[in-house]
């Protein structure tokens, strides 16, 4: 990837998640600079690499004050901003709206000025475009029909994000390219962090890192239909090898699935997690999500891999065990952003 290499960097998004871990991966590749912007919704600032070539503001990309602040010399974009999850949206669509969408519009409509850009990566996701089915699961590839039934309004402003990415390039010429997730899991991943979004999912947002952390505290993990749904789970390591992919060798307005082409269910990732952990309490069965249609899932590599040069490299038992021993190490740091809820929990649970 030395085409980064000497580049000014904007990652939105980046106390996040995978933002962080992008921007660990860019320092090893030799960029100038990266300005990271983030509003500290879901993430933590602890989470942002310590390293004088990255310049943080807190703020959100939808404040066109912000937006003017950013100077005209980014080579490359990284929209990684995001209102975390399928069940917050559902909660407050509102909330998703301006954080996962009229984000992706007002960085979009201002970024087409500009005449140094080289690419924009935009995080789209693989549950917008996957087929909703319970039945056998065939690889979504990237080209497949975008249904008008959404699981929720996380999915409904992740695909029209996706819409305004394509408007933009051809009607403005800016060079967005689409990388669409898929279930990314690893290290980085903190349970409850930024502020509480008013469910329980503010804290258990996702179910690799849910799993490890209740394994670790020898909880039962929750299997929810019997845990029959299944994911198409990617470490973090390789997704972010994937965006860089995306912005190397991305054709603008074209998308690309980063995902590990790997059908694993929740039942089998609770049982590989109980067996790394040593979790001797055995899963319990919860209902069905009534919201959930798109219960087995799983992308096709075959375009990334041929068009872009990308492939996960990861097996999955082998990245849950780095996030195994990520979490333990972390354990601390993690129970005190879950802490920071207890409050809000305890009257849910008082109500």
């Amino acid at each position: 990837m030395n085409e980064l290499s000497g580049s000014r960097v904007l990652v939105v998004g980046g106390a996040g998640f995978v933002g962080s871990n992008l921007c660990r991966k860019l320092l090893t590749l030799d960029v100038t600079n990266i300005l990271v912007i983030d509003n500290l919704l879901s993430a933590e600032p602890e989470n942002i690499p310590e390293d004088a070539r990255i310049e943080f503001w807190q703020a959100s990309i939808a404040d066109d004050t912000v937006l003017n602040r950013i100077p005209d010399d980014y080579g490359y974009v990284f929209h990684l901003a995001t209102y975390h999850g399928n069940q917050s949206s559902i909660h407050d669509p509102i909330a998703d709206h301006d954080n996962n969408l009229i984000t992706s519009i007002k960085l979009f409509n201002h970024l087409k000025r500009y005449r140094q850009l080289k690419k924009i990566v935009y995080s789209g996701a693989g549950c917008a475009v996957a087929k909703k089915t319970f039945d056998t699961a065939d690889a979504t590839e990237e080209g497949d029909t975008v249904s008008l039934e959404m699981d929720s309004p996380y999915s409904i402003s992740k695909i029209v994000g996706e819409f305004y990415a394509v408007y933009y390039h051809r009607q403005h010429d800016l060079p967005v390219v689409r990388a669409r997730f898929q279930n990314v899991y690893g290290p980085g991943e903190v349970l409850g962090a930024g502020r509480w979004r008013g469910t329980p999912a503010t804290i258990w947002r996702n179910v690799t890192p849910t799993f490890i952390y209740k394994a670790i505290q020898h909880e039962a993990l929750p299997l929810e239909n019997e845990g029959i749904a299944t994911r198409d789970f990617i470490y973090v390591g390789d997704i972010v090898d994937g965006l860089t992919c995306c912005a190397v060798n991305g054709i603008p307005g074209d998308v690309y699935n980063l995902a590990s082409g790997q059908e694993v269910s929740i039942r089998e990732l609770a049982d590989r997690i109980n067996r790394l952990v040593g979790n001797p309490i055995p899963p319990t069965i919860k209902p069905k999500r009534n919201w959930d249609r798109s219960g087995k899932r799983f992308g096709s590599t075959v375009k990334a891999e041929r068009e872009i040069g990308f492939k996960a490299s990861t097996p999955h038992e082998e990245g849950l065990k780095k996030t195994v021993d990520w979490t333990i190490t972390n354990l601390p740091f993690i129970k005190k952003t879950i802490a920071k809820h207890d409050e809000a929990m305890r009257r849910i649970a008082a109500q």
